[in-house]
């Protein structure tokens, strides 16, 4: 990547109040935002304020420093995160929030293969009518945690008579190496009060309690079910775990 000149003055200034430095064992989180975000949600336009974080092992809080340093580093070549914001997220009493592993092919595509578009776009309805709430979008996610190359050789298997634990597991992965510390560090920068978890998966729970947030609940979130992604969902259940009954913990 080629950089043109230094940052200005004036891009400084703006940024200076926009970014949040969230400090980890490892290094620090970069959080961007709010950002005006409109969206289309089932036909009608809905404002989210939007973040994006960075994961880093710098230690600084000067940005001058931090935007410097991302000249030597081409970011379009790595996955980065961020979060849908919608209401009084920080401070309503009552609020959902929904931690969403990226799916190329189900949130982009709108692959039936999976229930995953439907689970992005439910979730994030389902913030809205809550009145409050956050998406968190979990860019090094996909397929479990095994990436997007590795998927289109896990479907490959199951097109073949594997379904997708088993896929994942001739492949030489685990079924879920999924790790959610960064967002749950994100998360905790944003709000300190008890949440309500969109899930069916009962490792995502497990992930919140251990690190010691409070949990008020936790919804289901089962739908789009057809002839091509039976199979898969009830592997989610019968091999997962998954939980089939709201409010559970």
């Amino acid at each position: 990547m080629v950089k043109i000149e230094d940052v200005s003055t004036d891009a400084i200034d703006v940024l200076k109040d926009k970014i949040q430095r969230i400090k980890t064992e490892e290094g620090s989180i970069y959080l961007v935002g709010p950002i005006r975000l409109p969206v289309n949600l089932h036909g009608e336009t809905v404002t989210f304020q939007w973040y994006c974080w960075l994961n880093s092992q710098e230690e600084t809080d000067d940005i001058q420093q931090i935007i410097d340093n991302l000249s030597s580093t081409n970011l379009a070549e790595h996955q980065q995160s961020s979060v849908l914001v919608y209401g009084d997220f920080k401070n309503d009493e009552d609020t959902l929030i929904r931690m969403h592993s990226i799916c190329h092919t189900g949130d982009i595509f709108g692959s039936k293969r999976c229930d995953c578009g439907f689970q992005l776009k439910q979730s994030m309805q389902m913030i809205v009518d809550n009145g409050s709430g956050a998406l968190f979008y979990l860019a090094n996610h996909e397929g479990r945690g095994i990436g997007l190359f590795s998927k289109a050789m896990a479907y490959i298997l199951q097109e073949n008579g594997s379904d997708t634990v088993e896929a994942n597991e001739k492949l030489g992965f685990v079924d879920d190496s999924r790790n959610y510390s960064d967002a749950i560090e994100v998360l905790k920068a944003m709000r300190s009060k008890p949440v309500t978890l969109i899930t069916n998966n009962p490792k995502k729970v497990k992930a919140l309690k251990d690190a010691g947030l409070a949990l008020t609940g936790r919804t289901e979130l089962w739908g789009d079910i057809s002839e091509y992604n039976e199979k898969y969902l009830q592997t989610k259940i019968n091999r997962s775990g998954h939980l089939e009954e709201e409010g559970t913990l």
